[in-house]
């Protein structure tokens, strides 16, 4: 396995911690950019040390800051929690007893308008994060490569469709992990592609039918 100089060295970040701090920073903004837009609500469940320790690490700031679009090393993330309130971003915790399979998880549903997801993710340290859970469906979205995320009906024949306009385009797939709630409903379709996805090509993958809702992150080297 391969590890970056990043990872050895640790994040840019404003501390205290890479796991309660940086990696939390990371979560709440993969939730926004998974929303698509910026939240005018959230409830945010904590977990295992993440619930121990959030005010004492600056967990809740750290989240809080990734949903206005913070970044890990951004010197507002202390006062994340005082713009919220002045930015009208109503947030409720929640902290929760329930054993989850990593000690520094929170699941957040958010929303804006008519809009609401369910995202849960971990913060796995060194500032690394893994998002393990959209609207129930089971992912892994790390942030590390450019994703495009699709919500489609269950039918044969949409992988390759989704596959092959992205290798029309000249965007080679690097991974793909497809979920779905049961035989012939609604399918996650997760895509890390090596190149960023130009917008004339999200464009035409929306316009595939039975594609109900597309999201693309692009990958950033210095988020």
């Amino acid at each position: 396995m391969s590890v970056s100089i990043f990872e050895i060295i640790g994040p840019v970040m404003i501390g205290p911690s890479s796991s309660h701090t940086a990696g939390a920073v990371r979560i709440g903004s993969l939730a926004r950019r998974i929303l698509g837009q910026t939240p005018e609500w959230a409830n945010i469940t904590l977990y295992g040390s993440f619930k121990a320790t959030y005010r004492g690490h600056g967990t809740d700031k750290a989240l809080t800051a990734g949903l206005l679009g913070m970044r890990p090393d951004d010197e507002r993330i202390r006062g994340a929690l005082a713009l919220a309130e002045r930015e009208g971003l109503k947030l409720n915790w929640i902290l929760s007893d329930t054993e989850v399979e990593h000690a520094n998880t929170a699941r957040i549903q958010l929303g804006a308008k008519d809009k609401t997801i369910t995202v849960q993710g971990s913060s796995l340290g060194g500032g690394r994060v893994a998002i393990t859970s959209i609207d129930d469906f089971p992912v892994y979205v790390t942030g590390q490569a450019h994703t495009l995320i699709t919500c489609h009906d269950d039918r044969p024949g949409m992988v390759a469709k989704v596959a092959q306009i992205l290798a029309n385009n000249q965007l080679n797939v690097g991974a793909l992990n497809l979920s779905r709630r049961s035989k012939g409903d609604l399918a996650l379709m997760v895509v890390e592609t090596d190149e960023a996805i130009p917008a004339t090509v999200k464009e035409e993958l929306l316009s595939v039918p039975l594609v109900h809702r597309l999201v693309s992150i692009p990958f950033e080297m210095d988020w």
